[in-house]
């Protein structure tokens, strides 16, 4: 773990360049921390869409995550938009994981397999 030295030793802003990026030390317009790990992640995914529903950590209200979507920020934004809308609930997008509030597995599953993504259902 790096000393408490280390961790405040960085450059936090400069009048030259403004607001700097804590992970490359660039200036944010020139940062490509985000796309660098926007293109990991869709790199490390196998091509299998996974629906599952969990509780955990969510004071016992169910919640169904969609993981595997192959698809950049902006463009998984709007697919989750069109699935909220299908279900009639809310959600978010979190991490490159969608959440939908309540249990809809087969209907996100419906909707999934129609636009040609390959889908599991995971977990109980």
């Amino acid at each position: 773990m790096a000393s408490l030295r280390d961790q405040l030793g960085g450059l936090v802003y400069s009048t030259e360049h403004g607001k700097t990026c804590p992970e490359c030390r660039e200036a944010l317009d020139a940062c490509g921390c985000d796309a660098s790990s926007e293109q990991a992640r869709i790199a490390g995914l196998d091509g299998i869409v996974r629906i599952r529903r969990e509780t955990s950590g969510r004071k016992g209200k169910g919640v169904t995550t969609i993981s595997g979507i192959p698809l950049p920020g902006a463009e998984l934004k709007d697919l989750a938009k069109k699935l909220k809308k299908r279900c009639g609930t809310g959600g978010a997008v979190k991490d490159g994981i969608i959440e939908i509030q309540g249990d809809h597995r087969d209907t996100l599953r419906e909707a999934l397999t129609a636009q040609g993504y390959q889908v599991k259902l995971a977990g109980g």
